[in-house]
Order: C-alpha cells, then structure tokens, then sequence
C-alpha cells in the first residue's frame, strides 16, 4: 500500500532524512518511532505532500506522491501533530466544510458525517463549537476530518500528544478499530503507543532507519544477552560466586529482600545469548543446600530496545 525507497530530505546542508526506505501492507498498522528531532515529522510530510523530497521515490496506492499528489491526497487522511481545527466552528458545520472540500458526493456528505461521528465518538456534540470542546475531544474531531473521506490510508503525527491517560486509552482503542479497513501509519515517541497498537515498528533515529519489524521481533533480535532472575532463602553463604561458576553465566548481581523474617536473596544472572542455562543453575542452587523460590527469564522491553538503538545510532553518528 505504501512504498518509501531511498527517501532524502535535506534543508541547506543538513538531512532531515537520509536513505530511508520501508513498506507499510494493506490494512497494517506501522508505528514510526523516534526521539523528538529524527526526522519523523517530515517524512509524515513528504508521504502526505505537504513536502518534496529532495531524493528517493514514494508510492501510495501504487501513485507517485510527487507525479501524481491529487490522486495520493485522495487516498490519504492526515492528522498532523496539532490537528486542523476552525475552533469558531461547530463540529457538524465544520466536518461539512471539511467533506466538501476533500470532494465527498453531496448527496452523501450528511450520511459521512454522520458515520465517523459515531466512528470517533462524537455523535452528540455536532452542535457543540469546537473552541468548547477538551483536548481529547478535538483530538477525536481531528480524527473524523482526517476520516471524512473514507480513505485508503491514514497517517496520524503523534495523535495523543497532550492527552490525559484516559483519553490516551480511549483514541488508542479508535486507531486499533480503524485498522483492517485502513493502512494506518502512526508517528510517535511515546513507546507504549507502539506495544499497544502496531503491528509493526519502524524505529528511525537521526533521519537514518535504525530497524524494522514486529515489537516482539525487535526485542528478541536485540537482546545481546539473556537476563534471568532468582530469589532464593536461606544464608547467602557465598552462592553468588557459585552461580558464576555455572558455564554460561556473564555476570551476578545480588540484592537482599524482605522475606517476612526469613533471608531471601535476589539474583540478576545475564548469560550469554541463545544459552538456556535455567537447569544448571537451579542444580548449582539446591545442590549447594538453598531453597530455590523463584526463577524466571527476564526480557528486555521495547523501551531497552528504543534506548539501545537510537544510542547505537547516536554513537555511530559521532
């Protein structure tokens, strides 16, 4: 649905974007992640023809973004970071203005507006000026004018910025809705944004693509070590250095807890990567005389991931 090859922008001497590509599949949503400054915003404006690239190609429904913009438009419902509002207007009569200049058929336009009113949740404030609406409210306005037309794709620029947590859960629960029926391409920072959301990440760091795939892909493939965890009761007696006797075992870090009047230690094992050594370890446990109460693998989440990438790509920049 969306091709992006070798996309550059540049402004004077500096790349905004440098030799981005990626696809985004019918009916997907792709979270494109990145640190305030990484070049998000504009590739949201180039995909939406609100900006030219200065090399690269990018396709929309098979349409060339800077060979035919009209047809991509068609195609496309925008929700820029702050959303298009008439705040003196109300919402029926803004979402009409909204419909009629994005070219939705006459006879159809009361019937539209209708539909993505109760899409976005909305239906009873049509008579409601805008300006007298919260945030989260204008957000979802926002939303029904980027919907108006029924298109193909939607690319949505960080669509709960300012929202409370409520309202954050809420528009969430609409993006994820839309999916299936619409290609959604949504630009964020916010890492829980992407877990909850996407089903796919591209994670893009100082204009460069710094890795593409699922979330839990991302974690998987990132994790240059394995970490796992264990509480045992009893003295520690010297079982930290018994644990880093086990093959395998990278480094120990050990912690004392609350154990309701017993001694209960907590082990942070890393091992090396694609080593399973749960078994060893708890044989070096019980075998040594401790009470072995928990062990459990631990994984690195997509902010560990987020963090170690954009580094990485900071670093390399250098």
């Amino acid at each position: 649905m969306i091709e992006v090859d070798k996309l550059t922008k540049r402004f004077g001497n500096f790349k905004a974007i440098d030799d981005v590509s990626f696809r985004v599949e019918k009916g997907e949503i792709l979270g494109f992640l990145g640190p305030n400054g990484a070049g998000k915003t504009t590739t949201m404006r180039i995909l939406t023809c609100f900006l030219p690239a200065s090399e690269g190609t990018v396709r929309v429904a098979g349409f060339d973004v800077f060979e035919n913009a009209m047809e991509v438009k068609r195609r496309i419902g925008y929700l820029p970071e702050q959303p298009p509002l008439y705040e003196e207007m109300t919402v029926d009569s803004y979402l009409s203005f909204v419909a009629k200049i994005k070219g939705v058929f006459p006879g159809d336009r009361k019937k539209r507006i209708q539909q993505v009113k109760e899409q976005v949740r909305v239906e009873d404030y049509g008579d409601k000026l805008i300006k007298h609406l919260s945030k989260g409210f204008k957000q979802r306005v926002g939303l029904a004018q980027a919907l108006i037309h029924d298109p193909e794709v939607l690319i949505l620029d960080e669509p709960t910025a300012g929202l409370d947590p409520n309202q954050i859960r809420e528009v969430r629960e609409l993006i994820k809705s839309l999916s299936g029926n619409h290609t959604i391409i949504l630009s964020t920072h916010i890492l829980p944004e992407v877990s909850v959301t996407c089903d796919r990440v591209v994670i893009i760091s100082k204009g460069k693509i710094a890795a593409v795939d699922t979330p839990e892909n991302l974690t998987r493939q990132q994790q240059g070590a394995s970490r796992i965890s264990l509480k045992i009761k009893g003295p520690d007696s010297g079982l930290k250095e018994r644990l880093r006797e086990v093959a395998g075992v990278l480094s120990v870090e050990a912690s004392v807890l609350d154990g309701d009047g017993e001694e209960v230690h907590s082990f942070s094992v890393e091992t090396e990567l694609k080593q399973d050594i749960r078994g060893q370890l708890a044989r070096s446990v019980i075998e040594s005389g401790f009470e072995l109460v928990e062990l459990r693998s631990m994984e690195l989440s997509l902010e560990d991931v987020f963090t170690q990438l954009t580094t990485q790509e900071e670093v390399r920049s250098q």
